[in-house]
């Protein structure tokens, strides 16, 4: 959407502050030995107190209200009462949710517990590149320039994009134009960043694989032979550095 009232300001500064809190009670709260369904209705418990309601429940009818993904799993995890977690998990929580018609998402891969199989680098690079990539979101810069930046980065730093995976628009529904902000370059994407316009921005990185395939179960997308990691803000474009509208999460703290 792009942003054209105070009325939108404060609608969407409202409920991505809600999924930004969510995520980061969520990761304090998950614990070795608690199954991921056991996480999932402690972040329904707090959407549920803001009046907010689950984004890909209400899209998609997914089987839960967050998505949550561990180590092979690059996302769209079910939560489940027989995946438990463990020390040293690679555990990637995605909170996306609706408030008063606006609609706003982010997520977030940490390591669980001590980094006892050294995931941190790829968790931690992640992060960096897409602080990164949406430091050099402006108006008028081309989405595929963005998109060669997170690869070149990666690639920097010994790891691959998900190419299958991309962020997109937001604001009055889960995914609005523009439909892929990919983690590559496009030379056939022409479009550009408009100023005003709310997107989410996403990093999808693994250790081997190009592409998420689907697990098997309708939704989990894995990273065959790999490790994945997701970090993702919704940002209003500027002239000028963006606004991370769901900075409460404090993934750069």
């Amino acid at each position: 959407m792009s942003l054209t009232s105070e009325e939108e300001w404060v609608g969407m500064q409202q409920i991505s502050q809600v999924v930004g809190s969510t995520l980061k009670r969520m990761q304090e709260y998950a614990q070795p030995g608690m199954s991921t369904l056991e996480l999932d209705r402690y972040g329904r418990q707090l959407l549920e107190s803001y009046g907010a309601r689950s984004a890909p429940k209400l899209t998609y009818g997914f089987p839960g209200w967050t998505c949550i993904s561990l180590n092979d799993e690059v996302c769209h995890g079910i939560p489940s009462a027989k995946r438990i977690l463990q020390e040293g998990d690679l555990v990637n929580i995605d909170v996306s949710a609706e408030l008063n018609g606006y609609w706003s998402d982010n997520g977030g891969s940490f390591v669980l517990g001590r980094d006892i199989h050294q995931h941190g680098k790829l968790v931690e690079a992640s992060k960096r590149i897409l602080a990164k990539a949406i430091s050099r979101i402006r108006g008028g810069v081309r989405i595929a320039e963005i998109g060669r930046l997170i690869e070149t980065e990666a690639k920097r730093s010994g790891y691959r994009v998900i190419k299958n995976l991309s962020g997109h628009g937001i604001g009055r529904s889960l995914h609005e134009e523009p439909h892929e902000i990919l983690c590559y370059y496009d030379r056939s994407n022409k479009a550009h960043f408009k100023k005003d316009s709310v997107v989410a921005i996403e990093t999808f990185l693994s250790t081997k694989a190009s592409y998420a395939h689907e697990k098997g179960d309708g939704w989990t997308l894995i990273a065959r032979n790999s490790l994945a990691v997701q970090h993702e803000q919704t940002i209003v474009v500027t002239d000028k550095e963006p606004i991370i509208l769901t900075a409460a999460n404090q993934l750069w703290a």
